[in-house]
């Protein structure tokens, strides 16, 4: 079997669920079964996809829809690497492949304009969260783990690296904009077989 053949089979069928225009809460249950298939094992990602910086988490893009309708991307922390608090603007769902990842959700006040802090999850190997702008999608993402790297693998449901989003001041709320982009120039060929 060709190594990337999980991820093939992924995109083939997260491809169809979008195609058939299910409701989003259809389409996140469709998606989360894809999710745990996917992160059962990691042999499937490439040693360049699962790399990641001194200095920062790396989000390498594996696969985005022609149509922009999702997006499938490996975001690679080194010990205790973490995000500003961030939301996304469309909904998302993330597995972890190897590691713990931890999220600490954050609730925006339209009033007042301050961050309330809610609860922080934790996700070990094998595990999938999810989130949505509707559920609440602002958060600060990092590796639990002091001395060695995480891997999660993250769908979103557009082009997560060119869609304008905010991060917030932790202290103010003030929220700045920002487009992520992605670490890596390549994508994986998932069509060599």
């Amino acid at each position: 079997m060709n190594q990337l053949q999980p991820l093939r089979e992924f995109v083939v069928e997260m491809t169809k669920a979008v195609s058939s225009q299910l409701t989003e809460a259809k389409l996140l249950l469709v998606c989360e079964k894809l999710l745990k298939s996917l992160i059962a094992t990691s042999n499937w990602l490439p040693a360049e996809y699962a790399k990641h910086d001194s200095d920062h988490y790396c989000q390498h893009l594996l696969h985005c829809d022609p149509l922009e309708r999702f997006s499938v991307v490996s975001f690679v922390w080194g010990a205790g690497q973490h995000t500003p608090i961030h939301n996304h603007q469309t909904w998302g769902m993330v597995g972890v492949l190897s590691g713990i990842e931890e999220s600490t959700l954050f609730n925006y006040d339209n009033k007042t304009g301050a961050l309330i802090q809610g609860d922080t999850l934790t996700l070990k190997a094998g595990e999938i969260d999810q989130f949505s702008p509707e559920a609440g999608d602002i958060h600060e993402v990092r590796n639990a783990l002091p001395d060695q790297k995480s891997i999660s693998i993250h769908i979103y449901g557009a082009n997560i690296g060119i869609i304008k989003r905010q991060i917030f001041n932790k202290k103010t709320g003030t929220p700045t904009e920002f487009v992520s982009g992605y670490s890596s120039e390549n994508i994986p060929n998932l069509w060599d077989y």
